[in-house]
């Protein structure tokens, strides 16, 4: 059973537009963008069905809602939540961000580099952590999440739409991956874009969270989110095979792609079409490589290079074995490779601090190959992304499980300030060029 949260963040609002520190102050409204950005969010969102809407009550985010639900046309009504405020930036409230920086040059420093450190004074006296309180804000409204909808956890799959802001929204996904303020630059919050997270109740009891996307705006009209200065790479997870389809382990054994495995690559390609891409790398494997040549058909001159350092895991004596029959020979050691997946050694195969080391060794040696311009195209496998984007989002090898990687999805990675520095998860699992904004690729086996 799943509870499934839907975030979208307000369409573009009048302070956005014009450069401007919104806070929680009240005073931004939609521009007449932002309204149409709703519209096409709530359009986007058609084929779902939602049992609860919930939105801050700050007009921008508001009236995002109240459009978004109408298009959407399930007769739905938003719940307000103060918990749902954006970040309390009061006294910089108004200002436009170059005069933050001409005014609080090391405050806005701080507030760029490490925001989780960054002291304000309050205008009646006294300093306060504006991220620390905006994650314990962040907290409560997770809390409320559960415990309203725990029937989702436990019974019924429920579905909710959470319409707030930008700092608000990426410290809520702190805090249901259970991460620290610190990695609150590594994701993104664009207008009106859309995230989608499954929380489902382990046989323990405890609470497992999947990031199935993040951050997707292609139904506002451009594939993926604008990009500004320093380096790109587009990490895209091989189309399906017939063992995917079949739930068979398949591994280092090299299945290639089937019938709609290479129309999904293709589809790939033409949503990736727009993109100015520089370089190339594919796992040597015929998956991940066939489904790099179909999207660089659009791009011509781009080389493609192979790698050994992306190939999937080696599920040695498991591979190409349904799980029901891995469950007849290990039935332990599967066990423990979906409760503890960082503890397994495969038989006479990998474990996945072995694939964590090689693939990120090779994605780290990429990313500081770029030049500032570029954009590289990485194409590898599901075991091996979710190892790169674990490692990016600041998660461990025992998380891979609250990573999705669909067949054909497409990652968007910045590294704004330059290779050597942390990067932003500018987008995640992007599959609307395979029919909507959830995933619905083959859930199959690595």
């Amino acid at each position: 059973m799943t509870l499934r949260i839907v975030l979208v963040r307000h369409g573009l609002s009048s302070f956005n537009l014009e450069h401007r520190i919104q806070g929680r102050d009240d005073l931004s409204a939609l521009t007449a963008e932002g309204q149409a950005q709703a519209r096409s969010t709530g359009a986007a969102l058609r084929d779902l069905r939602f049992d609860a809407a919930y939105t801050s009550p700050l007009r921008r985010a508001a009236d995002t809602a109240t459009q978004l639900l109408a298009e959407q046309g399930q007769g739905l009504s938003a719940q307000p939540s103060d918990d749902l405020l954006e970040i309390d930036l009061a006294p910089w409230s108004g200002l436009l961000r170059q005069e933050v920086r001409e005014r609080f040059p090391e405050q806005e420093r701080l507030w760029r580099e490490a925001p989780e450190t960054l002291e304000l004074e309050r205008p009646q006296g006294g300093s306060y952590n504006p991220l620390g309180e905006l994650m314990l804000q962040a907290a409560r409204f997770k809390a409320r999440l559960l415990a309203e909808h725990a029937e989702g956890l436990a019974g019924a799959d429920r579905t909710v739409v959470v319409v707030a802001h930008n700092a608000i929204l990426r410290c809520l996904l702190l805090s249901l991956l259970d991460l620290p303020a610190s990695g609150f630059r590594r994701l993104r919050a664009d207008n009106c874009s859309v995230s989608v997270l499954n929380l489902s109740r382990t046989p323990e009891g405890s609470i497992a969270v999947q990031v199935e996307s993040l951050n997707g705006t292609a139904h506002l009209g451009d594939p993926l989110p604008a990009r500004g200065k320093g380096s790109r790479m587009v990490l895209v997870r091989h189309g399906e095979t017939d063992w995917n389809r079949q739930g068979r382990f398949q591994g280092q054994i090299d299945i290639p792609l089937n019938a709609n495995g290479r129309a999904q690559a293709q589809a790939a390609g033409r949503f990736l079409a727009p993109v100015r891409f520089h370089r190339a790398y594919t796992s040597s494997m015929a998956r991940p490589r066939q489904t790099a040549e179909a999207i660089l058909a659009s791009h011509p001159g781009v080389p493609l290079t192979s790698t050994r350092g992306l190939v999937e895991i080696g599920h040695g004596l498991w591979e190409g074995r349904l799980e029901r029959e891995i469950s007849e020979g290990w039935p332990q050691l599967l066990a423990d490779w979906k409760r503890a997946p960082e503890t397994v050694q495969m038989p006479e195969g990998e474990t996945i601090h072995d694939v964590w080391n090689r693939s990120l060794a090779t994605w780290t040696t990429i990313a500081r190959s770029l030049a500032e311009h570029e954009t590289a195209l990485v194409v590898a496998h599901d075991a091996v992304n979710k190892t790169i984007l674990c490692a990016l989002l600041g998660l461990t090898p025992a998380d891979i499980w609250a990573i999705k990687q669909g067949n054909g999805g497409v990652t968007v990675i910045d590294y704004p300030n330059g290779p050597g520095t942390a990067p932003v998860v500018t987008a995640m699992n992007l599959t609307t060029h395979l029919g909507g904004v959830l995933d619905r690729t083959a859930a199959g086996a690595l």
